[in-house]
């Protein structure tokens, strides 16, 4: 985030405000049933966490943490999911090496996935009471379609700001590139949550070798993404005649 304009900070501040109010709530109502539960979720969701690839034509990046904040969502309390949520975030946010951690970057980044979370259980306990929507798969769906929501919109938000782009373009580009990624985590939370009715709430934690096995998938393809654009970046800027000579050798 270089070159931050006022109203962007304006904007950082504000999730802030959120994330720090969504985070307090849950843990001045603290509850847990099962530490062990709770323990292995909050180190499962970190561990994925660091599972993370870079988004093409970006400066942010995607893990693989969404199933088991879903999950966490429809199992664990609102405190709980919460502090999953940070804790994930946060290790997310930790630089490779060769690199410096953005203490404005890692706040924002904390604000806005304990805002996404809290809109996702809201979604998913009110949506609960509805008779029609009772099915915990439906109920994941609709929680990761708020989850999408308020964790894209925030993130476009505050690029579109930084930019000065369109934040329409920017929120557009960023569902294209990540939509496959949350149906994908909504589907295997839902199946997870389905699973763990019958053989116990350990089933979501085998989740991670799916998702590993997707990080690395999203990993070559947004790879060979990026190999392709600069290949036909390199491509554009030849002369003509260079253009010509070289659509005719691959024709």
């Amino acid at each position: 985030m270089k070159n931050i304009t006022i109203s962007a900070k304006l904007f950082i501040g504000a999730m802030a405000a959120m994330g720090v109010a969504a985070l307090a709530g849950g843990m001045m109502r603290w509850e847990c049933k099962d530490a062990v539960r709770f323990l292995s979720f909050l180190i499962i969701a970190m561990i994925a966490s660091r599972l993370k690839v870079k988004l093409p034509g970006t400066t942010g990046n995607m893990s693989v943490n969404l199933p088991f904040i879903l999950i966490a969502v429809a199992e664990l309390s609102f405190p709980e999911t919460v502090l999953i949520a940070a804790f994930s975030a946060f290790i997310q946010g930790l630089p490779a090496k060769g690199w410096r951690m953005r203490p404005v970057q890692v706040l924002f980044n904390i604000s806005t996935l304990v805002v996404a979370v809290a809109a996702a259980d809201l979604v998913f306990h009110y949506s609960a009471a509805i008779p029609s929507l009772a099915a915990k798969s439906l109920l994941i769906a609709l929680a990761g379609t708020a989850f999408l929501v308020a964790d894209t919109l925030p993130v476009a938000g505050v690029i579109a700001l930084t930019e000065n782009i369109n934040l329409v373009t920017v929120w557009r580009e960023m569902l294209t590139l990540t939509f496959s990624y949350f149906v994908l985590s909504a589907g295997v939370a839902a199946i997870a949550a389905t699973a763990s009715r019958y053989v116990g709430w350990q089933t979501p934690l085998l989740m991670l070798p799916v998702m590993t096995g997707a990080y690395v998938s999203y990993k070559r393809y947004f790879r060979l993404s990026a190999a392709v654009a600069i290949a036909n970046l390199q491509f554009a800027t030849l002369p003509a005649g260079a253009r010509a000579k070289a659509e005719v050798q691959h024709a």
